[in-house]
This record gives structure tokens, C-alpha cells and sequence, in this order.
């Protein structure tokens, strides 16, 4: 079965759950920003862990199958549409050859996956399908999608009968974004009153954000005698402060080290509603000791157990 795209979306690009054991050779993981959305629509389809989908920014655009096969929308609305009938979000569907989904601006969030029965049949590189837009690597010819691009998809999981009753919870995206964080490895290179600015401000999610990471604006964040240090690794949601001030959260191309000090990490379980921010959303970080998010990613995983998630 093969997917034909016939409008791009504004950044659409095929991941996975990314690429991992190579950032001591300088590769970033990549892969999805949104992983609950991810793992979502890859379980309305009946995909196993670790299919590839499309990650849409924005706007999804139009895309055209040539055999029947199934298809979900997870994530950020953008009121997608098949045959131009609208189709709901995070729930799956039987698609007919010849039938055509187009997804428009997104109504809230910032990103929606869409995922296919057999996922994405892309080249495996260094174990990942995922797009590495820095390096040109993985995903399709490493590049967002083009108008007249064909993507091949693998033989589907489940019938259409297996699944048909598969709803997954839908999200709110709002503004101002709570994100928890825990204090960072670097905190001390900050004054007292730098890290109240930090806590007890809001911050803008700037227009030079993208999948590498936001920038936010904001008042900047006082350091006692600046922030270069020794360059070192760089986790998922690191928030690093470079001289200017202003904090970067690093998201999922970031770069594998580097070498401003971090005053924060967000937590694993708040970077899906924080990378459905966009542009002009505003993000308020709120400290947590370690133990507290250890017991709230504890509790996630018990009630995602207990719903066979």
C-alpha cells in the first residue's frame, strides 16, 4: 500500500520513537516530540510499539491511498477530513482505495500523528526510521514531505474489525502551559533572584522554536558569573541558559552536548503537552523535588497498566 502526498503539510516528516546508542558519535535521537500521541495512534491502528507515523506541524495538508487500509489522528486537531467529510480525532478508520485525507490549520496544539495499519516502510537507519532533519538522515530521503512524494506502508497488524471500537482519551491544549521541572545539574550557577524570575515568571514560546528546541522570551535569568561550562550531555527537556538570559528547551534533534549551564529539566511526563505548544503560547514552570516526580511517572505507568496501555 503506498500513501501519495498531494499538498505538504507546513513541516511533516516520518518518525518514530527515535534513534538511540549514537549520541557518543554526535547523532541526535530524533523521533517523535509528542510521545503520548505517538504511542496513541500507533494502538488505534494496531501497530506494535515503535511503527513509523507522520508527525504534521501545524498544518497537515493532503495525502491520497491507493488500497484500502487503516489510519488515525492523535494529537493536535486539525480537523482532518476524509473525501472532505470530517473525521474525528483519535479514533481509527477504514480507508477505501483512491480516498483522500486532508488536515488544515490545527484548531489547539501544535502537532498531529498519523498513523497507518503496518506503519511507515521507510529505510532503517542506525535503528530508527525517524527523520534527522540536521543530518539529512532516516525518514524519507531525510527531508519533510513534498508534493508528488509516495510513501510504501508495511502489512497491517489487525483488521479493521479488531479495532473498530479503539478510542483514545482526547487533550486539552491551552495557555499558559504548566510544565513540572526538577532542578538541574548546573543550578548553582544561579543567583537567587535568577531563579525566582525563573519560577515565578511566564515565558513566551518564540517563532525560532522548532523540533531542536524553543526559545523562550521572557525576562532573562540572572546567573552569579555567567553560564559556559564544560560542554556535557543534553537530555530530552533540558533547559539550558545561555548568555543572553533566555532559556532553551532542548527537545527531540537537540544537540547530543553542550555547553550552557541548565537550570532545569521538565519532567518526562509534561514534554507532551509542552511540545504541543506553539509560537506565542505561554509556558510557566513550576519545581518539583525528584522523589515527587519519581511517584507521579510511578502512577502514570500503574494507571496506563491498568487500562492495557
Amino acid at each position: 500500500m503506498s500513501v501519495k502526498v498531494i499538498i505538504p503539510g507546513a513541516l511533516t516528516t516520518v518518525q518514530d520513537a527515535g534513534r538511540y546508542g549514537y549520541q557518543n558519535s554526535g547523532i541526535q535521537t530524533s523521533g517523535v516530540m509528542d510521545q503520548k500521541a505517538y504511542k496513541q495512534a500507533n494502538e488505534l491502528v494496531g501497530n506494535p510499539a515503535g511503527e513509523a507515523v507522520l508527525e504534521a506541524t501545524l498544518f497537515g495538508g493532503m495525502m491520497e491511498v491507493d488500497e484500502d487500509t487503516l489510519i488515525a489522528f492523535t494529537g493536535a486537531d486539525m480537523e482532518p477530513q476524509i473525501n472532505g467529510e470530517a473525521a474525528e480525532m483519535n479514533r481509527p478508520y477504514l480507508l477505501q482505495a483512491g480516498d483522500t485525507v486532508s488536515l488544515g490549520m490545527v484548531k489547539s496544539g501544535c502537532r498531529t500523528y498519523i498513523a497507518f495499519g503496518g506503519g511507515i516502510d521507510v529505510p532503517i537507519v542506525m535503528g530508527s526510521r525517524s527523520t534527522n532533519l540536521k543530518c539529512a538522515m532516516g525518514g524519507y530521503e531525510g527531508r519533510a514531505l513534498k508534493a508528488g512524494d509516495v510513501l510504501k506502508t508495511g502489512t497491517p497488524h489487525a483488521s479493521f474489525e479488531e479495532v473498530k471500537e479503539r478510542r483514545a482519551k482526547a487533550e486539552f491544549y491551552g495557555s499558559p502551559i504548566e510544565v513540572r521541572v526538577i532542578e538541574g545539574p548546573q543550578a548553582e550557577y544561579f543567583s537567587d533572584k535568577g531563579k525566582e524570575t525563573f519560577y515565578g515568571g511566564i515565558y513566551t514560546i518564540s517563532d525560532q522554536s522548532d523540533r531542536m528546541g524553543y526559545r523562550m522570551e521572557g525576562e532573562p535569568i540572572e546567573s552569579v558569573n555567567g553560564t559556559d561550562i564544560i560542554s556535557d550531555g543534553i537530555a530530552f527537556g533540558a533547559i539550558q541558559v545561555p548568555a543572553s538570559g533566555k532559556p532553551i528547551i532542548l527537545l527531540a534533534d537537540r544537540q547530543t552536548t553542550g555547553g550552557y549551564a541548565k537550570i532545569a529539566v521538565v519532567c518526562s511526563f509534561d514534554i507532551p503537552k509542552l511540545v504541543q505548544g506553539k509560537p506565542g503560547d505561554q509556558v510557566r514552570f513550576v519545581k518539583i523535588s525528584v522523589e515527587e516526580a519519581q511517584r507521579i511517572n510511578e502512577s502514570q505507568q500503574t494507571d496506563c497498566m491498568k487500562r492495557g496501555k
